[in-house]
């Protein structure tokens, strides 16, 4: 877990390293080892990121196995993510995008613990009072069923109800592919840490719960190298990401 920390940090700093003059990246120290990651962009307007708050993506870098001594690549759970908002940063910096109210990027650890990296940045902002405008997370997005028809899943638990709903708005008028409302049962992924201390958070997942990469998952066989395991599909939550940064912290 530290090595593959290690390697995102060199990545992503890497991505950025000629937007230094609004864009730090840090690691989020945590007593186990695998620190989290916070990429922060500055906006261009301090008065309106004061009113606002800061606008978050968010993935986790972590990855396990049911059976601890078996290798747990995580190419979906959560690969897919972590590069979803990689992705979805390298297309907006390569347009010349800079957001109005400030944006962070976060990779989370020890997410498969029980949401133990995300909650301990959650809590920190909260001591610190920080203002959240709004959260995404972006947990498993590259797997459609065979048989089933391409959507995004929007989960309804431990989120922001209208939040949700203008996700779905942005869905409609940006991706390709239509969305469908579904339910976990439980906290899901690291959004509800952030649920948890008060702010809007929303979560969409690669299809409903029923319908998603559950036999994989926390496998040996969570790879890429599947049909299907779909690149064009992780590409549809890449444009939801773009799009809820810009339509939440604007263009400048």
């Amino acid at each position: 877990g530290r090595q593959s920390q290690a390697w995102l940090l060199e990545t992503v700093s890497d991505l950025v390293k000629d937007h230094s003059s609004f864009i730090h990246v840090e690691e989020f120290p945590h007593p186990w080892g695998q620190n989290s990651i916070l990429l922060k962009i500055k906006g261009t307007n301090s008065t309106l990121t004061a009113s606002r708050g800061v606008t978050i993506l968010g993935a986790h870098q972590d990855s396990t196995n049911l059976f601890p001594f078996f290798a747990a690549p995580g190419a979906d759970d959560d690969g897919s993510g972590t590069v979803t908002i990689i992705e979805a940063l390298r297309v907006l910096l390569k347009s010349g995008w800079r957001p109005e109210s400030s944006v962070e990027l976060h990779w989370y650890s020890a997410e498969e613990g029980g949401l133990l990296g995300s909650q301990a940045v959650a809590q920190s902002y909260e001591r610190k009072a920080t203002k959240i405008h709004a959260m995404l997370q972006q947990d498993m997005t590259a797997f459609v069923k065979s048989g089933t028809t391409e959507t995004v899943g929007l989960v309804a638990d431990f989120v922001s109800t209208p939040l949700t709903t203008f996700v779905a708005l942005l869905v409609d008028e940006y991706l390709d592919i239509g969305y469908t409302q579904t339910k976990l049962g439980y906290a899901g992924s690291d959004h509800a840490s952030w649920s948890k201390m008060g702010a809007d958070s929303a979560f969409a997942i690669e299809a409903t719960f029923e319908d998603s990469n559950l036999n994989r998952i926390h496998t040996t066989r969570d790879t890429f190298d599947y049909p299907e395991f779909s690149f064009d599909h992780l590409m549809q939550f890449v444009r939801l990401s773009a799009s809820f940064v810009v339509e939440l912290a604007g263009w400048s």
